[in-house]
């Protein structure tokens, strides 16, 4: 084994398939009632009664993972020889990101010929984890370090995150909404189409009336947006609400059905802040998706094309410099 693999539990992997693909996985704490909370064991979340809870009023905080709690994950790794790979949730929404760089900086000084990778998904839930599988896949069949990391880090800038949301207000309270009022269309009905955009921030860019049309809406990206859907596990994450997760799977699989559809309930840290009545969609695409801006996968093609002549031009341009 090259590397270990370790994420956090914002991934939203089931417990079983963390063991399964021998995957480490620190815990994020969330407090209500006074008192401290993890959940280290999908099987054991009732998500039902927890976000019955939060729709009849409780409300939950979280805090992050501080940089010791990660050297402290990390650094048995390392002392037996092996590498790292944390796969991180979006430092655009959470500061963990930020303490994990902190802790792998100061570990490989004190460990110089060992690696420590952190891989900043710019996702959350199944924007995480299905990356976090990835890396498994990787140490399994002997990718090194270094390239698996680059990989991965493509894999996120690929990886598109869409989903839905009942009510704007949980994301404006926690803080994580980038771009619109809360009290958009309260009255009329008004759903946002939210995504995550290039720097992990969350960000509406579409709205339809109704919640039968958002979940249609995110069926919609998917077929326009999904490169070689047969290939791929595709992710669906809800917050209590199980038939809806349901229904937009069989949309999924209706004209471009995926290899395997993995669906599973938001854990409570990421489920607090979105909201009873969340809906996920997390699928690969092309390398510029998260800029998407409603247009065409083709012209998201261009758009990674013109990208890569941009960088290749400047270097260029600094070699020469040079010479």
């Amino acid at each position: 084994m090259s590397f270990v693999v370790v994420t956090d539990t914002s991934s939203n992997l089931p417990t079983p398939l963390i063991r399964e693909n021998g995957i480490l996985e620190l815990p994020f704490s969330y407090y209500y009632e006074g008192e401290e909370h993890h959940c280290l064991d999908t099987e054991a979340f009732d998500g039902d009664a927890y976000y019955e809870r939060i729709r009849k009023g409780l409300r939950v905080t979280t805090s992050q993972i501080t940089p010791q709690a990660y050297a402290d994950c990390f650094e048995p790794c390392l002392k037996e020889g092996k590498d790292v790979i944390y796969v991180a949730m979006s430092s655009g929404i959470s500061g963990s990101c930020q303490s994990a760089c902190i802790a792998a900086a100061e570990l490989m000084e004190n460990y110089p010929a060992r690696r420590v990778e952190v891989i900043d998904t710019r996702g959350a839930a199944l924007g995480e984890g299905l990356i976090a599988l990835q890396a498994a896949k990787m140490r399994d069949e002997g990718v090194n370090t270094t390239l698996a990391a680059a990989r991965l880090k493509l894999a996120s800038e690929r990886m598109f995150n869409v989903f839905t949301v009942d009510d704007l207000m949980h994301l404006k309270r926690g803080g994580r909404l980038s771009n619109v009022s809360a009290m958009i269309g309260t009255v009329l009905q008004i759903k946002p189409i939210l995504k995550g955009n290039e720097e992990g921030k969350i960000v509406a860019f579409a709205k339809v009336r109704g919640r039968k049309q958002s979940i249609k809406t995110l069926a919609q990206m998917y077929d326009k947006l999904a490169v070689e859907p047969e290939k791929q596990l595709v992710g669906i994450v809800e917050a209590g609400c199980k038939a809806e997760a349901r229904e937009l799977a069989d949309m999924l699989r209706a004209n471009r059905p995926p290899r395997e559809i993995l669906t599973v309930e938001y854990e409570p840290v990421t489920g607090s802040y979105v909201g009873p009545g969340a809906l996920a969609l997390f699928f690969e695409s092309e390398e510029g998706v998260r800029s998407y801006d409603g247009g065409s996968i083709a012209g998201l093609m261009k758009q990674a094309v013109a990208k890569a002549g941009e960088a290749a031009s400047d270097t260029l341009h600094k070699l020469r410099e040079k010479i």
